[in-house]
């Protein structure tokens, strides 16, 4: 298994991976994937021979704060380190930079938590509406 920065090539991989596995509501079609590539800072995936088998994208100004948006792994293939290592590739080791993610899926917290993340009584959130495209 390989942890490598996502290529163009791996879009069509990435939303069959990302569709399979509980976010064909957030991501309606390849085109908007491509969108979401382009406008995060980090985009990594995990591959497995040449099956994409986890995706994890990332928005930060890498001085300050940075916002983990999706981390998703191939339900065969969960529980193999496979998430954690995305998560750890895609922060990074850069102190000053505070992360902050949704937690809402089931397992989120509890994964999360064993990975540093804390629950933050100072966070807020304006929901987004339903999408127009």
């Amino acid at each position: 298994m390989q942890i490598r920065s996502f290529q163009q090539a791996d879009a069509s991989d990435v939303f069959r991976l990302l569709t399979a596995n509980g976010w064909q509501h957030r991501i309606p079609s390849m085109d908007y994937l491509r969108e979401l590539v382009v406008a995060s800072q980090r985009v990594i995936v995990a591959v497995d021979g040449s099956r994409v088998i986890g995706f994890a994208r990332a928005i930060t100004d890498g001085l300050s704060n940075g916002y983990l948006s999706m981390v998703v792994v191939e339900a065969s293939c969960r529980g193999q380190g496979i998430g954690t290592q995305l998560v750890e590739r895609i922060v990074g080791d850069e102190p000053q930079v505070t992360w902050v993610l949704r937690a809402g899926r089931e397992g989120a917290r509890e994964f999360f938590s064993k990975l540093g993340f804390s629950a933050s009584a100072e966070a807020m959130e304006r929901v987004r509406r339903a999408a127009t495209r």
